[in-house]
């Protein structure tokens, strides 16, 4: 059975004959445009006539739905995305061979007749019943051209689809006052760019400078004669046409095409039989569409883009307005992603953690000032198959993460730290600090106190029995000595340390607000994403003001129109004392404390460790005065408790956030600032405690490794088993499963 043009419907017999029934309605309309007068075909009554011209032309040519280019900060393309795959060239930009090759074999008559070529429909009508079944057909490109603006509107949907192709006579007389229209107010040079730019040429390529480049690699402007020929055959039916699929079939119709452009003058029967004698030669790209394409290991950074594009309000109104602008495409999208710092990341994350491996790790980067994300990659590949996930380690459920993010561990003392100096605490401030101790009886909150009502009673202890205090801050933060901070959160309240995380942009994982109960706002029991966590060690970076961070930087469509773009939004958290005295505290953790591993070179740099209950998530999260960085490891399950593993073929007997987390941070950084600029942070300075030996305190520890707390302190909460799936709720108030730092 003879395959019809794309879109089905009737035989091109029925379909002539029907439009012998449109001009017979169409009367003295179709006069004007090179018919026969209408006594010629016995018109009919007066009032068919009228009924014809009630049609509204008002034809609404859509913009052609194309490729969206997703760059880089430096104008390297990243990825490119798109719902149809087309580029839209003008008519001088399209191999002369091209045009003459598809009007030769869609409609020879084009430049003589107007939107119907009624000699074509007498001719096609001929022919086919001479074969006894569909030979010819007989509409015009600008005929062919109407249709395929609806279909384009149409778009994915289905339904709309089908009423698009529809060979009902309604349709065709639709068809045909849009064609009259179309003629008068576009003239055939531009219909037949237009058409060449709309059509569908199969191997999902629309347009000619798609089919171009998918067949042959090459612009629409350098195709040959014979390369021409080959995709005007396509047109009538991609499928059954395909040079990819069936050489010999798409031989034949390209032969076909090149007879038919000597038959009507366009070139000679010895260039038609020379362009018929060469083999078809393809040399075909294979379609790159999608996130999943991108390069550099930005794959989840695009689909991030993506998410913001289609949830932002600058972008339309509603979510229907938005997905419609990114569905139409043709736009051009500079993201803030650093080239050099996405290198930089992905170079270290190769480097120590493999995607074979049981755990993962997720790695962002952020710029303070301007919440610029300059970084972002993950061991886990975007991708479908084994060790591959869709889920962005990096950011919030609501923009492709997991469904609550990842407990920080001590990485969330510093917040606690800044609220109680903001307050009003000095940076000497001393606790006892024992090596254990319950949680205080009560703890006031912004509301109602929290009441340790365990049965029996809420309790901690810190990594080592010969961490027992007292302790000032400075020590305390370099150690990260669980009991001091949850006696500082006593001292202070919690209602302090929720109002300083809200200006610090740290919510859950969810999107969700903190819960105020001591684990959560003292350990980091609770889950926070990367980026939200570097995003807010970036306000430390930037003297206390905190931007939201953001990942589009211009937008232009494809007639070069800007469009609106987020913007961060900049607040001051803290006052600039209080950013500068953590700034001195979070130094002297890569300095001398629990993230020694993870110091750079000859660079002020500050950063805090963080290990969770049984080691199922280790953090680093550190700073320069220009970059801010967060690392995650661990088991996006929550599953893998990180004791006697092996991560980038190096065994951990324990896991802390100094050891892994820290290292890969370094890297990372150390990379991404290559060549940067070494600016210092202003520092505070901390008076030494009165008593600072450590026979008096019974300290004598390796301050080289990171450190917690070994226990869960409220028994028997876990945090969820599926943090990337399922029905399971956030973690319940009250949980504390921190190792401390």
């Amino acid at each position: 059975m003879p395959k019809n043009r794309s879109g089905g419907g009737l035989t091109a017999t029925q379909q002539a004959a029907k439009f012998l029934g449109v001009a017979a309605l169409s009367g003295v309309v179709l006069a004007g445009i090179a018919l026969p007068a209408a006594g010629a075909l016995g018109l009919a009554a007066k009032g068919t006539v009228e009924g014809f011209d009630e049609i509204p032309a008002n034809l609404k040519t859509p913009p052609l739905s194309q490729r969206t280019k997703i760059l880089d900060s430096k104008g390297g393309m990243l990825a490119t995305v798109y719902s149809r795959d087309r580029t839209v060239v003008p008519l001088k930009d399209i191999s002369p061979y091209m045009q003459k090759a598809i009007i030769a074999i869609e409609d020879a008559r084009f430049y003589q007749h107007g939107a119907v070529d009624l000699k074509g429909i007498l001719r096609a009508m001929n022919r086919n019943v001479q074969a006894g079944g569909t030979a010819q057909g007989a509409s015009t490109l600008t005929q062919q051209y109407v249709k395929n603006v609806f279909v384009e509107e149409a778009g994915d949907d289905p339904d709309k689809v089908a009423q698009a192709t529809q060979q009902t006579m309604g349709r065709k007389i639709q068809e045909l006052k849009y064609a009259i229209q179309v003629e008068e107010e576009l003239g055939k040079k531009k219909i037949l760019e237009n058409y060449l730019n709309i059509t569908f040429f199969g191997q999902q390529a629309y347009g000619i400078e798609a089919a171009s480049q998918r067949y042959f690699s090459k612009s629409a402007k350098d195709l040959k004669l014979e390369e021409a020929a080959l995709l005007a055959g396509i047109v009538q039916s991609p499928s059954r046409y395909d040079p990819v699929n069936d050489a010999q079939e798409a031989t034949k119709r390209r032969n076909t095409v090149l007879q038919r452009m000597a038959a009507v003058g366009d070139i000679t029967q010895a260039a038609a039989k020379k362009a018929q004698a060469t083999p078809i030669k393809l040399r075909v790209s294979k379609p790159k569409n999608g996130c999943i394409t991108a390069v550099s290991g930005a794959a989840f950074f695009c689909d991030y883009v993506r998410k913001v594009f289609l949830a932002d309000p600058v972008f339309g109104k509603t979510k229907e307005e938005r997905a419609k602008v990114w569905n139409q495409g043709g736009l051009t999208v500079r993201t803030t992603l650093d080239p050099q710092a996405q290198a930089g990341v992905q170079s270290s994350i190769k480097s120590h953690v493999y995607k074979t491996d049981k755990v993962a790790t997720a790695v962002t980067l952020v710029q303070p000032g301007t919440g610029k994300i300059m970084g972002m990659g993950q061991s886990k590949p975007y991708g479908f198959g084994p060790n591959e996930t869709q889920y962005n380690y990096s950011v919030n459920k609501d923009k492709g993460g997991s469904n609550y993010g990842f407990p920080t561990g001590s990485t969330f003392k510093p917040f606690l730290a800044a609220a109680a100096i903001e307050g009003g605490k000095p940076a000497t401030q001393m606790y006892s600090a024992p090596y254990e101790m319950d949680y205080p009886d009560t703890v006031q909150t912004c509301g109602k106190p929290w009441v340790n009502d365990g049965v029996p009673k809420y309790h901690l202890e810190n990594e080592s029995e010969s961490e027992e205090g007292p302790y000032a801050l400075t020590e305390a933060m370099e150690m990260s000595v669980n009991t001091y901070f949850v006696q500082m959160l006593q001292d202070i309240g919690m209602c302090p340390v929720s109002q300083m995380t809200d200006k610090l942009g740290v919510v859950q994982g969810d999107g969700t607000k903190l819960p105020q109960n001591p684990s959560t706002l003292t350990l980091g029991s609770n889950g926070l994403s990367p980026l939200t966590m570097a995003s807010a060690y970036a306000a430390f970076a930037n003297r206390g003001t905190y931007c939201t961070p953001i990942a589009i930087e211009a937008v232009r469509t494809a007639d070069g129109k800007s469009l609106p773009v987020p913007k961060t939004t900049c607040s001051q958290a803290m006052s600039q004392t209080t950013a500068d005295t953590v700034n001195t505290l979070l130094r002297g953790v890569v300095d001398s404390g629990t993230g020694r591993e993870a110091g750079l070179q000859n660079r002020d740099n500050a950063g805090k460790t963080g290990t969770t209950d049984a080691r199922k998530n280790a953090w680093f999260v550190g700073y320069t005065p220009n970059m801010s960085g967060a690392v995650w490891v661990g088991s996006p399950s929550q599953s893998v408790e990180m004791e006697n593993i092996t991560i980038g073929g190096v065994y951990q007997d324990k896991v802390y956030g100094g050891q892994v987390p820290g290292p890969i941070w370094r890297d990372a950084m150390t990379n991404a600032l290559n060549g940067l600029p070494a600016p210092s942070f202003n520092t505070v300075n901390i008076p030494a405690p009165r008593d600072n030996s450590d026979e008096d305190r019974g300290r004598g520890r390796d301050r080289r490794r990171d450190r917690g707390d070994g226990n869960d302190p409220f028994p028997g909460i876990s945090v969820p088993p599926d943090f990337l799936g399922g029905n399971n709720g956030p973690q319940r108030p009250g949980h504390g499963g921190t190792k401390g730092p």
